[in-house]
């Protein structure tokens, strides 16, 4: 692979709008150059355009896939001498960041769930469209497997997976199904799963709500990457390194991301001082000025050329004060 294959098989989503809401913090201050994490690098669109917009800032990209970390490394070789890539996943921002010595960040960024990368590469799992093994794994060195999931978990489990990740409504049906269907042999590959929820789930839910398969994938996915228990960690450990003036935005693609950043980012820019306080004491005031009214979504056009873009949602952050956690900045 040469290092324009990331750049061929990924289109970033609402680029354009990224870049206008991240810009005030990505130019000098005092001569000291801007530093930006992407915690969520994948294939690096959104991180080749960030050291394209100025040619000081500095990157650091954090993925936990090794395959995305191999092709944005290619992408990005004309910035190597302004980048640092790291294995690691979005919740160990903290350690990342201390083991290179950077206190704190004048940019965030995220681009929350499934990869385009992961999705289009067919044995890894993630594609109901395809027969493969049942992996779902953001990183297949470690962790547990989906087929582990549908094999191990019992049925109380397996509704809980469903229901709550997957806001499937037919969770505990399916789940029993997979129970009694494991006990003549374990689940392997996805297509055996399909064949299933094709089975399990009525006809006349099957007609409408997208593939029959499709929320069964999501809950298994964010169950085996525990995506929205390290969001919830990763998202207020990057406010907290955020300085004064920086700018964080996230893109997330269902709602169950995006509730975890709307709720942790109006938390930051509500004052804490009882309202019937006649003035706010300084410590109790916002942490951080929100720059999207509700969430944003794609327009017409990108909607019409990358249709995957579709569900997407972003919101993005000003820090205008040090974090309440502190009594000064760090």
């Amino acid at each position: 692979m040469d290092q324009t294959d990331a750049a061929a098989r990924h289109v970033p989503v609402m680029l354009e709008e990224v870049l206008e809401l991240l810009g005030p913090a990505l130019a000098p201050r005092e001569g000291v150059p801007a530093v930006h994490v992407d915690g969520t690098l994948g294939m690096a669109g959104h991180a080749e355009a960030v050291l394209r917009a100025d040619e000081t800032v500095r990157l650091v990209g954090i993925d936990r896939d090794p395959h995305a970390l191999a092709l944005a490394e290619r992408r990005l070789a004309p910035f190597a001498d302004r980048v640092q890539l790291v294995h690691a996943v979005n919740d160990e921002i903290g350690e990342v960041l201390d083991d290179l010595g950077i206190e704190t960040v004048t940019s965030a960024f995220f681009d929350l769930g499934v990869s385009s990368l992961q999705l289009d590469e067919t044995e890894r799992g993630f594609a109901y469209a395809h027969d493969a093994p049942l992996d779902m794994r953001m990183d297949p060195s470690t962790g547990t497997t989906a087929a582990e999931v549908l094999n191990g978990y019992d049925v109380r489990e397996l509704t809980r997976v469903l229901s709550e990740y997957g806001e499937e409504r037919f969770a505990r049906r399916i789940a029993t199904a997979i129970v009694r269907e494991r006990e003549s042999a374990p689940f392997e590959r996805s297509g055996r799963l399909v064949e299933l929820l094709y089975a399990t789930i009525p006809a006349a839910a099957r007609r409408t709500g997208g593939h029959p398969a499709k929320r069964t994938f999501q809950g298994l996915r964010i169950e085996v990457n525990e995506e929205l228990v390290g969001w919830r960690r990763a998202l207020p450990l990057a406010l907290d390194r955020l300085a004064v003036g920086g700018r964080i935005g996230v893109l997330s693609f269902h709602s169950l991301e995006d509730r975890i950043t709307k709720r942790v980012l109006a938390e930051g820019a509500t004052s804490t001082a009882p309202v019937d306080l006649p003035v706010e004491p300084p410590e109790h005031a916002p942490e951080l000025r929100l720059l999207t009214r509700g969430a944003m979504t794609p327009g017409t056009a990108e909607l019409e050329a990358n249709p995957r873009s579709a569900s997407v949602r972003l919101r993005a952050a000003e820090r205008i004060r040090p974090t309440r956690a502190k009594k000064g900045p760090r």
